[in-house]
């Protein structure tokens, strides 16, 4: 499959491209000097990439320069015709204003113009987006590239200048991994549904893992014991079948029985057992304070001292430096004590409050239950048994939301398990194929990092190594390197002018590989030469003319600066033939732009 030619409705404003069968150049000329050392000059060639990109249906995308400035674009009419792999053509009709609808025409010869033709003798009019890309994708027909739709290579075979930053993420890619790598691996020929598998096992588990924490979150952050969860479920229950039936019935006489059995077997045995546990307490509470009086020393030495000297007992201090050692000895063992002394009555002091409030509350609920008994209004015994059997079916609702998140829990732990075993499974086969395949001289991965170092070798004379290999998570990671003379990757790769040439060369690698197969044969490559010297250029030029001529379509844009200058050894005459050159643009107003109008 080939481009033909790109038409529009309006010749005198945008002429008609007509591309042909090998090299197909897009040549811009600087002819005013004040240009010449401008880094854009806005004449077209970037715009012809992004004219095929609508033509093979691209979205309608408002920052689209046709849909941008749709003032200047809006009555244009542009016309996309292609070479079938049966050498039949198609041609695909699509307006700027209305750009979702969608017109197809087969016809046997090529480069004709249908610009003119009735809407009306089409052979499908004004189709739906959608369906207009499915039709497209049919009878374009790249087999090689299912499951993927025509429009997933695209973006290899339109390089802008934004589309030369990375030789495998492509602008286009702004999603996930899972969206090109899976694509990607296909075209070097590894098994791709494993690799999109291992993406949906990995989107399921963090979805389910995602669920299982809002489940926590919803629990509170506590999650009890399932068992218990039923345990407590079960006697709710029960007690609130009880309490209806006593509804029901409009017989308090079980729960009058209930109530009294209650309040002298339980409450009031609580009571008893509370007062005398408080009565203990404060008895010891009463000798603790008593014990930290009694602590006192009331021995004075100097008193002392006197009453001998009044005796005429004379010891020479001997006496009273005895009793204040004995006085310190003393103090020391008494300060002990009182501090196991006011920690004892801290924590009785401690339990006599909890015992306090317990009797309060206690006394209360007797209270209560005393008044239940006495009474003899019936309706108010319905009204409060009602309000206990509320706060039960509260309480019951509660629960069997709990054992609801938590059965849910334990379900989404169990499916957890079963995805991290699965995905571990197809990381294992990713790892597999990828061994397999990097190994097999014979696979088509092989044969595309052979071309691949071969024309990177070819134009800078350094090899270049395409490597593919799975990450610790099992993801492919793609890497294309530039190698020394050891053979050790270098940091050449990572400059602008050589990512490019590693972007080129892996296009035109990929395409040779699938030269067999059901697969585009045209890519167009936006500033080719850019950077690159003189003896470089040459090279690159051999190669793509080499390139073309096994069957490919290379379409290529360049200004007439970075065209290779004559050496002395290089036969004279222009580099390009005139059939070769199927635009010359050039600076000198709007006649040299590839749309004949304003600058936007």
């Amino acid at each position: 499959m080939k481009l033909s030619r790109l038409y529009s409705n309006k010749p005198d404003l945008f002429e008609p491209v007509e591309f042909v069968s090998g090299l197909n150049v897009v040549m811009a000329e600087i002819r005013l000097p004040e240009n010449r050392n401008k880094d854009t000059h806005n004449l077209g060639k970037t715009t012809l990439g992004r004219l095929l990109d609508f033509g093979f249906l691209a979205k309608r995308d408002p920052k689209f320069f046709l849909f941008k400035h749709e003032e200047l674009f809006q009555g244009f009419i542009f016309f996309l015709e292609i070479e079938l792999e049966d050498a039949s053509f198609v041609t695909i009709r699509r307006g700027v204003s209305e750009a979702t609808k969608i017109s197809f025409k087969r016809h046997e010869a090529g480069h004709q113009d249908l610009s003119g033709l009735p809407l009306a003798e089409w052979d499908h009019q004004d189709m739906p987006f959608e369906r207009a890309r499915d039709l497209l994708d049919g009878l374009l027909d790249w087999r090689a590239l299912k499951p993927w739709a025509f429009r997933k290579g695209l973006g290899y075979l339109l390089r802008s200048q934004d589309d030369f930053r990375d030789v495998f993420h492509l602008r286009k890619f702004a999603a996930a991994h899972s969206d090109w790598k899976p694509f990607l691996a296909h075209v070097l020929g590894f098994d791709a549904r494993i690799v999109a598998q291992h993406y949906e096992k990995e989107e399921q588990l963090a979805e389910k893992q995602s669920t299982a924490q809002t489940i926590k979150s919803e629990l509170g952050g506590s999650i009890e014991d399932i068992s218990k969860i039923e345990g407590i479920l079960l006697l709710k229950q029960k007690e609130a079948e009880k309490k209806q039936k006593l509804l029901d019935a409009f017989d308090f006489r079980a729960q009058d029985k209930d109530n009294t059995k209650q309040l002298v077997d339980e409450i009031d045995e609580r009571i008893a057992s509370l007062n005398a546990e408080r009565y203990s307490l404060n008895q010891n509470k009463k000798k603790i304070i008593a014990s930290l009086e009694e602590d006192q020393i009331l021995f004075n030495p100097d008193e002392a001292q006197r009453l001998f000297d009044e005796a005429g007992v004379l010891f020479k201090g001997q006496i009273k430096k005895d009793f204040q050692q004995l006085i310190a000895f003393n103090r020391a063992i008494t300060n002990e004590r009182r501090g196991y002394l006011q920690e004892e009555r801290a924590e009785v002091e401690v339990e006599l409050k909890r015992i306090n409030a317990e009797l309060n509350a206690l006394g209360k609920k007797r209270s209560d239950m005393l008044s239940f008994l006495s009474g003899t209004d019936i309706f108010g015994k319905y009204k409060q048994v009602s309000d206990e059997m509320v706060t039960l079916r509260a309480d019951i609702t509660s629960l069997e939301r709990q054992r609801g998140f938590l059965h849910r829990l334990q379900e989404l732990r169990t499916e957890i398990r079963a995805l991290t075993e699965e995905r571990g499974h197809l990381q294992t086969q990713i790892e597999a194929d990828v061994e397999k395949h990097n190994s097999d001289p014979n696979s088509l991965f092989s044969a595309i990092r052979v071309f691949f170092s071969e024309i990177v070798e070819e134009v800078i004379g350094r090899k270049a190594l395409l490597s593919v290999s799975p990450n610790q998570a099992g993801h492919l990671e793609f890497k294309a390197e530039i190698l020394d003379e050891s053979g050790n990757a270098t940091s050449a790769d990572l400059g602008h002018t050589y990512r490019k040439l590693l972007c080129i060369a892996f296009d035109l690698a990929v395409l040779r590989a699938h030269l067999d197969d059901k697969f585009p044969r045209f890519v167009y490559h936006d500033g080719v030469f850019e950077s690159l010297d003189d003896r470089k250029k040459k090279n690159l030029l051999v190669i793509i003319r080499r390139y073309a001529e096994m069957g490919l379509q290379p379409i290529v844009t360049l200004i007439d600066s970075d065209l290779p200058v004559h050496t002395p050894d290089d036969a004279p005459g222009p580099v390009f033939s005139p059939d070769e050159i199927v635009i010359m643009l050039h600076d000198e107003g709007e006649q040299g732009r590839l749309f004949k109008v304003q600058a936007w």
